[in-house]
């Protein structure tokens, strides 16, 4: 099972995202654990729980090197695009979670 982080300024924005990614998986047989964070909570989300990719939300990528100093180098960290988080297409990003972890595991 992959499991998929998503974090942005409060959680709450990417609770859709995560619905609709939750659909394209299901609708690709793919078993995938997709769930949101605020960024603020991330260090203990991701330390209780840690994932295999973390997305962050647009409105937070000026933290971006700082979330990769919080995972140490351990999973993919990316900005979600912002058109395909605006128009919350959960297939789009599944795809960019999935290629991240092919990329990572792959390097």
């Amino acid at each position: 099972m992959m499991k998929i982080m998503l974090a942005c300024s409060a959680g709450m924005s990417t609770s859709l995202l995560v619905t609709r990614m939750e659909k394209a998986a299901a609708e690709r047989g793919l078993e995938c654990k997709i769930w949101a964070v605020s960024e603020t909570a991330l260090t203990t989300e991701y330390a209780a729980d840690p994932c295999d990719v973390l997305l962050i939300g647009p409105q937070v990528r000026f933290r971006l090197n700082s979330i990769k100093e919080q995972t140490k180098g351990e999973v993919p960290v990316e900005v979600i695009d912002m058109r395909t988080y605006g128009m919350m297409d959960g297939s789009k990003v599944l795809d960019q979670a999935l290629k991240m972890y092919e990329d990572w595991k792959n390097k």
